[in-house]
């Protein structure tokens, strides 16, 4: 890991959503608009690309379905993206133009199963890797299949190692347990969480990892669903769905940028990497501050698939 300081930065911004194309496109645009600030890591948040269907319910009662609420799903499906495929070109395309590592939350789809994925880019357009969200929230688990252990993922950078970790996951301590033993420094959390309890969840993850965090959300109105959508937050266009709140914190929990809930931004910071070992000093979690003779974590990193065929030997 170098120590020189580098450039991060956070992009705060709304989906179009069920429209790939134009959400690919956006991405596109921000990744080069961040990039032109110095940023040598780009986070977009999550499921930016098809979207967040904030405010939908795809008509779900206990015990009933309905038919549009099918075809909403089916809407939804569609939008999603293949890892990799077609989109991750492009975005590969755009970070390798930005000379920039990029961490961007999509649904993808495999089969007829959509995943809220985060997906690692390096700065030469390759596909590093993806994270897929273990454990989606509520009404999540409808739309949106379970990760697993397969893809807890760190990638290496120059300046150190990137982790994701999606949304309410972060509540989930065995999780960051084992992102913290990976050696995860700059901590990315894509999110579609806007509450103000959201930002002191961020400090202490940064505090208990001793890392950087950087946390995207978007800031979305309702007058960005432009199909037949349901939306029960609101029917004024300029209804606010997700206000942002993005933000960047230091290894010891000081916010060095937001939260912001003014409406679309990019958020930077310059980063030093020596604050990590800094912080290490009096506290590393996974190291000599556990106690393993007391507690220890049993992590699955083995794909966990519905069907294995194994096939007889010749």
């Amino acid at each position: 890991m170098t120590t020189a300081k580098i450039k991060v930065a956070v992009v705060q911004a709304g989906a179009i959503p069920f429209d790939t194309a134009a959400c690919v496109a956006k991405a596109v645009r921000l990744t080069a608009e961040a990039a032109a600030t110095g940023a040598e890591l780009v986070v977009f948040p999550e499921a930016f690309i098809p979207g967040y269907p904030k405010g939908m319910n795809y008509g779900l009662v206990v015990g009933a379905r309905d038919p549009l609420g099918r075809e909403e799903f089916r809407a939804y499906l569609e939008a999603a993206i293949t890892v990799p495929g077609p989109e991750t070109e492009q975005l590969g395309e755009a970070a390798a133009a930005a000379g920039a590592f990029v961490v961007i939350g999509v649904i993808e789809r495999e089969g007829g199963t959509c995943y809220c994925t985060a997906l690692f880019f390096g700065p030469d357009g390759s596909l590093l890797g993806k994270h897929r969200k273990l454990m989606p929230t509520v009404m999540e688990r409808v739309i949106w299949g379970f990760g697993d252990g397969s893809t807890l993922t760190v990638v290496d950078a120059p300046f150190g190692r990137i982790g994701s970790v999606i949304c309410w996951e972060n509540y989930m301590p065995m999780l960051r347990m084992a992102m913290y033993a990976k050696g995860v420094q700059f901590y990315c959390a894509p999110t579609a969480d806007d509450r103000d309890t959201w930002l002191p969840s961020m400090r202490h993850i940064a505090l208990e990892g001793r890392c950087f965090v950087l946390t995207a959300c978007q800031y979305l109105r309702r007058g960005d669903f432009v199909g037949t959508e349901r939306i029960s937050l609101g029917d004024a266009p300029e209804a606010v769905l997700m206000r942002g709140g993005s933000a960047i914190i230091d290894p010891l929990g000081n916010v060095l940028a937001g939260p912001d809930f003014s409406g679309e931004t990019i958020l930077t910071a310059v980063l030093d990497p020596g604050d990590i070992g800094r912080g290490k000093f009096d506290f590393d979690v996974s190291g000599h501050y556990s106690r393993p003779d007391v507690f220890q974590l049993s992590v699955n990193e083995e794909p966990m698939p519905a069907v294995v065929t194994r096939k007889p030997p010749a």
